[in-house]
């Protein structure tokens, strides 16, 4: 929601690397990719591996370097979001334990 990552961009990046039968870009009918404002919904009617997915997410944050900034949680089993890292918090938590 803040910009940082286009969701159409994210949208072809993976309608044309998602393999189907080992062939980019042979989605066909079994595999959908769809936007639905900032969330990409990938809609599969043949076995599709989750970790799949995970895998070309951060292979689109490295190409657009973005990956020092965002990762790949999974949210619940069949949902994977983008978070920012908390490393601001941490080494504030840090100096706070070192001056106790």
């Amino acid at each position: 929601e803040d910009k940082i990552l286009d969701p159409s961009e994210f949208t072809t990046y993976l309608t044309e690397k998602i393999k189907v039968a080992g062939k980019t870009g042979n989605l066909g009918t079994n595999v959908i990719v769809q936007r639905e404002g900032f969330k990409v919904n990938v809609l599969s009617d043949i076995p599709f591996s989750k970790r799949y997915l995970k895998y070309l997410t951060k292979k689109y944050l490295k190409k657009q370097n973005l990956r020092d900034w965002l990762r790949v949680v999974a949210s619940n089993s069949s949902t994977y979001e983008l978070r920012y890292f908390q490393i601001n918090q941490e080494d504030e938590e840090q100096e706070r334990k070192v001056l106790n």
